[in-house]
């Protein structure tokens, strides 16, 4: 697929612009994150404001944070973790996706995963690469 990041360029340019305080967000917590028109294989953004659900992996601070991004295209394998939301619905955790973003990515809370399912991933992730 083509890719165009001439569209992607002014909601990064406003993002990294924006004059509100960084986000204080959690581990577990899952936000809505600009993650953007990316490169290859690197999961994208959608929509205008190339928005995705995130997984917030671990917090350093108010400013910096790792993320994992979520999809809800049923995927298997031992780089996917489904899991249940508190909606009922199955979402996916991307999990060679994670990365580390500046808070201001972070557009808003819509809620958080058992912490059953977190300490899963995090051993899932330790497994997988380190």
């Amino acid at each position: 697929m083509k890719k165009d990041y001439q569209i992607w360029t002014p909601t990064k340019i406003k993002i990294n612009n924006k004059s509100s305080i960084p986000r204080g967000c959690k581990e577990r917590e899952i936000w809505i994150c600009n993650l953007g028109e990316n490169i290859g294989f690197e999961e994208d953004g959608k929509g205008n404001e190339f928005t995705r659900p995130a997984l917030i992996l671990k917090v350093f601070n108010r400013n910096f944070c790792y993320i994992i991004p979520l999809s809800t295209t049923s995927k298997r394998g031992k780089f996917y973790y489904p899991f249940e939301s508190k909606t009922g619905k199955t979402s996916v955790a991307l999990l060679t996706q994670f990365k580390p973003i500046d808070t201001v990515r972070l557009s808003r809370k819509v809620g958080f995963i058992k912490k059953s399912d977190f300490v899963e991933i995090q051993k899932i992730i330790k497994k997988l690469f380190f």
